[in-house]
């Protein structure tokens, strides 16, 4: 009799953990970033940073609605193309993710911005930043750092005023992203009184620059400006230092602006010449900065590149306004996304009725012995 009772207690106790298990609200965050292709450098550090905090959150515990919630990523690659981003935006909203974060292009990011909004999930991202993706109003659509208008305009008035160049020449990739940014530097350095001297164009799969950079050392130029990302940037580089152009400034923004950059060019001497832009402070003047990254480098030897702390920073803001909004439900939880006031490892977080961050810093950079270094 005693051996029954004890199995029958034993028996309810495990139905009732069962029961609880059972109850556990699953949320699902998906991320999405180039994983493959020239720019997986860039994504493999993203997809770091979402892993990264939906660790720390699993480990924390989080509680929705006075239910323990388990948080599980969908991690997805979009190859840094429109057309396989818009596929792989529509496989997340076929799988009721509850909040997506990325991508990571401009290019990728603004085509999905609308998938995202027609099926109600909101997204932040990490990194795009061109401004047009929030021109269209959608309230799904969130960006945690500046955008290309403080990044083409900082670095145009770093040229004129620091500088005091006056002749430069601007290439860009002909992406959204790469033409973006340069479209503001163009525009911000002719009304500081600079000439721009040539305008070329590549693409973001190019590695021979020597036609364009031959034409435009015939322009005499004391600076170039490229928008683009550090795999153009880095034979960029070399092929310049082959051909003379050792004297030049080059600008760009955050897609140059990154170790791997230092890898890319080589050992060319024009590194030095770089001066870059990111749409944040630097790690070690971010609230949580500088522990963070230690914590990063534990767990990712040598993979930091740029946006891995946003990413972070991204996971935790979808998941603290679902906490708030007592609901994972994006049609329940996206109003508190939009008002959310989130103190993060990168800022405060607050942002504007058209989702862009309010108050966003901005830091240049160059590059001196082989290493980045903060210039403000």
């Amino acid at each position: 009799m005693q051996l029954k009772l004890k199995i029958t207690v034993a028996a309810a106790i495990a139905a009732a953990a069962g029961v609880s298990l059972a109850q556990d609200m699953i949320v699902k965050i998906g991320h999405v970033a180039p994983v493959s292709g020239a720019q997986a450098t860039y994504g493999r550090d993203n997809e770091n940073g979402a892993r990264m905090a939906i660790e720390d959150l699993n480990a924390a515990g989080v509680m929705i609605a006075g239910k323990k919630v388990k948080l599980e990523l969908m991690a997805e690659d979009d190859a840094a193309d429109p057309r396989q981003g818009a596929a792989v935006a529509q496989k997340l909203c076929d799988a009721k993710v509850n909040g997506v974060v990325g991508h990571l292009n401009s290019g990728t990011t603004i085509p999905a911005s609308k998938i995202y909004h027609d099926c109600g999930i909101p997204m932040v991202t990490p990194s795009a930043t061109n401004p047009n993706l929030t021109k269209p109003g959608y309230k799904t659509t969130f960006r945690l750092l500046a955008n290309d208008n403080a990044l083409g305009a900082g670095l145009a008035f770093y040229a004129a005023d620091a500088l005091k160049l006056k002749r430069i020449a601007v290439i860009d990739d002909r992406s959204a992203y790469g033409q973006g940014v340069a479209d503001v530097f163009k525009k911000i350095a002719a009304s500081k009184g600079i000439t721009i001297v040539d305008e070329q164009f590549t693409t973001d799969k190019s590695v021979d620059f020597m036609s364009i950079l031959t034409a435009i050392k015939a322009k005499n130029p004391d600076g170039v400006f490229f928008g683009g990302m550090d795999a153009q940037a880095g034979p960029m580089l070399r092929q310049m230092e082959q051909l003379g152009l050792t004297n030049v400034k080059y600008f760009g923004g955050d897609g140059i602006c990154t170790n791997d950059l230092i890898k890319q060019s080589a050992g060319a001497k024009t590194l030095d010449n770089v001066i870059c832009a990111e749409g944040s402070a630097s790690l070690v003047k971010m609230p949580g900065g500088t522990a963070w990254k230690k914590r990063y480098d534990a767990k990712y030897p040598g993979q930091f590149q740029i946006y891995s702390p946003y990413v972070y920073d991204a996971v935790n803001v979808l998941v603290d306004a679902m906490k708030r909004a007592g609901s994972a439900d994006p049609k329940v939880y996206l109003s508190k996304l939009a008002d959310t006031n989130y103190k993060g490892i990168t800022t405060n977080v607050q942002f504007e009725p058209n989702g862009e961050l309010k108050n966003p810093a901005m830091t240049l950079y160059t590059y001196k012995a082989d290493k980045k270094v903060a210039l403000n």
